[in-house]
């Protein structure tokens, strides 16, 4: 049962807010264009949602300054650049796309035209992710372009991304950076779902490389222990233990369930099922995140235990997980998980 509450506990005029403090929205933390696109995403499988859906999505339209950039941040009824990123952009065109086939006509239209209006800026992306991002959007979504331009910009992107993995990969070291930080899943997720339009045979023998060798970095002790935000895991150095956080459990997810729609190998989705259950307590701090009482999802598993501040992006990382393995669970395929 998704369980929107603290959601839309967290939801006001403008958008979603970024912060609470524990269960209580923080007006002073100010909305932001990642949170909005998430809680967009979300609402596209909400009953009766279309107020919010329109709320979010008018988030994103606002957000557009008159010079063509898109500003992360809204304090005060004022937008800020100072804390502006590709990888915001990124995941806004993704929620963009997936609206753009959501159950509105009328924010579908709105979010296809703010697509093809970012389109230009996403091939000076420099970010791994924030290209990741946009070529899973274009793969995706359905969007007023072209088949042929829609192909070229999918192998455009694409190639980038297989160009910094091979520049980067080496002797034991399948992946597209010189570090492993946060959100690790959407990059080979990205390549699962380019190979999927393309048939690349290169893309999906780096997808299954890349993937393999972060699932054996995340599964290491027989449950997902998320790679912590204090140092992440750099080349030839180690694992950051804490603190580990909501969204890198949805990218694990979001990456595996990718891979068993593309291969049907069940390993995947076994993946994908067992680390939908970080959140509910199988995890290296055996707690749970998810505060039943208020709908809501604890920010991080932390040394002392857990962070009990619940923010939208850990919220909307659970729902968006839960909505993932729940279009899963409907189909009534029974798997049993591997011990």
């Amino acid at each position: 049962m998704l369980d929107y509450r603290h959601m839309l506990h967290m939801t006001g005029d403008d958008g979603i807010l970024q912060f609470s403090c524990l269960d209580m929205p923080d007006p002073g933390s100010g909305y932001t264009l990642d949170d909005n696109a998430r809680a967009l995403m979300v609402s596209l499988h909400l009953e009766n949602a279309y107020p919010y859906a329109l709320c979010y999505s008018n988030y994103l339209k606002q957000a557009q300054q008159s010079d063509g950039s898109w500003s992360n941040i809204l304090l005060d009824k004022k937008y800020y650049s100072t804390f502006d990123s590709e990888d915001s952009i990124g995941r806004a065109i993704l929620a963009c796309s997936a609206a753009s086939i959501g159950p509105w006509p009328d924010i579908a239209l709105t979010c296809s035209n703010i697509f093809t209006s970012k389109l230009p800026a996403v091939f000076s992306f420099r970010s791994p992710r924030a290209i990741a991002y946009a070529l899973l959007a274009l793969c995706k979504g359905n969007l007023p372009l072209a088949k042929s331009k829609r192909q070229s910009i999918i192998l455009k992107l694409m190639n980038r991304l297989i160009g910094l993995y091979q520049n980067c990969h080496g002797p034991g070291w399948f992946w597209f950076e010189d570090i492993i930080a946060y959100c690790n899943g959407i990059l080979p997720q990205a390549m699962f779902a380019a190979y999927a339009v393309t048939s690349d045979k290169k893309a999906l023998r780096i997808a299954c490389d890349s993937l393999n060798f972060l699932n054996g970095i995340l599964f290491r002790q027989g449950f997902l222990n998320i790679i912590g935000n204090q140092a992440w895991f750099p080349r030839n150095g180690k694992v950051s233990i804490f603190d580990q956080q909501p969204v890198d459990a949805a990218s694990t997810v979001f990456a595996n369930f990718e891979a068993y729609q593309t291969l049907r190998e069940i390993e995947y989705l076994e993946l994908a099922l067992l680390a939908q259950q970080w959140y509910r307590g199988r995890n290296i701090n055996n707690i749970s995140l998810y505060n039943s009482s208020t709908g809501g999802c604890y920010d991080a598993l932390t040394p002392m235990g857990i962070n009990l501040n619940q923010g939208a992006e850990a919220t909307l990382s659970l729902l968006l997980t839960d909505i993932v393995m729940k279009d899963f669970i409907n189909q009534e395929i029974d798997i049993s998980l591997s011990s």
